[in-house]
């Protein structure tokens, strides 16, 4: 039998119609030999503009709905519908760049004490035209902390994307999912997995992150100073306290019992 990627998306009527695209990319992906990917599409609310947008001849995607709660809610109640060892993030607008799943799916296959894995982004403009993010670390591991290190110094930026987020199953529910948050639940969660464990960022594209004038990130509402600050407030508490209850991942093995 196969072993699994899992790909969830989280979607919402606005951003149905670039699910073709998004699919487009997924079935571009190649895994090596005795893997294979499924898709949990789920909407948030329960409109009929999303459905006619969903694949319905291949089997590996599954299609669900739910009352609205937010991106964060659509993405946790997506892992009820399908098994798998690993997570793959891959937002309604967004495309996945070639091999980008491989490569993911290979840095944590080669190193159990590699709990997620992120990758190089570019902005994918209106106009089809990309650009790159400046700030981007180099390729290779990303040691417990350095994330939050980095989001706290730079205005609550972090230097890889969570947006292009790859993580092992176990380790993202024992975490509680995605936060329970209007926005940056995804940072929430990419500093929650970096408290815990250590990561890898891949410097080739991984993915091409759509701007657009409906994208939630791009709402007024999202940027206002209060709500970011209780935001931003809130995905710190949770990270700091995981750092200090002193768990990680992988968790070490329990002494061998003295012999006498």
């Amino acid at each position: 039998m196969s072993r699994r990627v899992v790909i969830v998306t989280a979607v919402h009527a606005p951003a149905a119609r670039y699910l073709p695209e998004a699919y487009e990319s997924l079935r571009a992906q190649e895994l090596p030999a005795g893997w294979e990917w499924r898709w949990v599409i789920r909407e948030d609310g329960t409109t009929d503009e999303v459905a006619p947008y969903v694949p319905v001849d291949d089997t590996r995607v599954t299609f669900r709905q739910g009352r609205p709660g937010g991106p964060g809610v659509a993405r946790t109640l997506a892992l009820a519908h399908v098994e798998g060892e690993y997570v793959k993030v891959l937002d309604a607008d967004d495309r996945l760049a070639p091999g980008a799943l491989a490569r993911d799916l290979a840095a944590l296959e080669g190193d159990p004490g590699l709990g997620w894995a992120t990758s190089r982004v570019l902005d994918l403009l209106p106009d089809g035209s990309t650009v790159g993010f400046p700030g981007d670390p180099a390729e290779g591991p990303v040691e417990r902390g350095a994330v939050l290190d980095h989001w706290k110094a730079h205005d609550f930026r972090a230097q890889v994307h969570p947006a292009s987020l790859f993580a092992r199953r176990d380790l993202l529910t024992a975490l509680g999912g995605w936060m329970a948050l209007p926005a940056s639940e995804d940072t929430g969660l990419l500093l929650a997995l970096n408290s815990v464990s250590r990561g890898w960022f891949s410097a080739e594209v991984g993915l091409y992150y759509r701007k657009w004038d409906g994208q939630v990130t791009g709402q007024a509402s999202h940027v206002d100073p209060a709500e970011r600050e209780a935001r931003m407030a809130v995905v710190e508490a949770r990270a700091r306290a995981l750092t200090s209850f002193h768990w990680s991942y992988p968790t070490a093995s329990p002494a061998s019992p003295a012999r006498g």
